[in-house]
């Protein structure tokens, strides 16, 4: 157990790197979420709820009402605690859309939320290749690191999360909490 979980230590620290030297920047993002993610940035308080809003109705359309079916049912599972359940409608929508990027992350919300940390940290790494730009996947990266005691570099996804949302409550929260541990303070 103490192998799996050091095993683990290494494979989330890897991926951290990798999604903070990557930074945002999705090749294939389209125009209109690009459009939206700027709008977000530069959101006032009042409006920045809406934006997000619309950015995660773009990230949650699958192209396919099959799989846009798979992933509501996925995340209403999620919603009533039944993580097998969800984790069952979760895979067979990655398994059926391999390159849409939020039915990963949607699995790996309901992975976590079973306490399956590796599976979680699988599919946040697939969720991240395919959009970069999730600041809620990246937010879930930098939980996993808190979890497991890193958390310097949970400070720093935290930071890369206000970097793409600015009014990211959660990870305002989280960071602000870090700091008053003496964690994440910038010199």
């Amino acid at each position: 157990m103490v192998r799996y979980i050091v095993n683990l230590k290494h494979t989330v620290t890897a991926l951290g790197v990798l999604v903070l030297l990557c930074g945002p920047a999705n090749a294939e993002q389209s125009p209109q979420v690009a459009e939206l993610l700027e709008a977000l940035r530069t959101a006032p308080p009042e409006q920045a709820k809406a934006a997000e809003r619309n950015i995660q109705r773009e990230w949650s359309k699958s192209g396919s009402a099959a799989m846009d079916l798979l992933l509501k049912r996925g995340r209403d599972a999620l919603a009533v605690g039944e993580f097998s359940v969800a984790i069952d409608h979760l895979t067979a929508l990655t398994d059926h859309a391999p390159d849409f990027a939020e039915g990963f992350h949607a699995r790996a919300t309901a992975y976590y939320r079973a306490d399956l940390y590796g599976p979680a940290l699988d599919d946040l790494e697939t969720a991240l290749a395919l959009n970069p730009d999730n600041f809620n996947a990246i937010f879930g990266l930098g939980v996993l690191f808190e979890e497991l005691g890193d958390s310097r570099r949970a400070a720093e996804l935290y930071r890369r999360v206000l970097a793409l949302n600015p009014h990211h409550e959660n990870a305002e929260k989280a960071l602000e909490q870090l700091k008053s541990e003496g964690i994440g303070r910038t010199l």
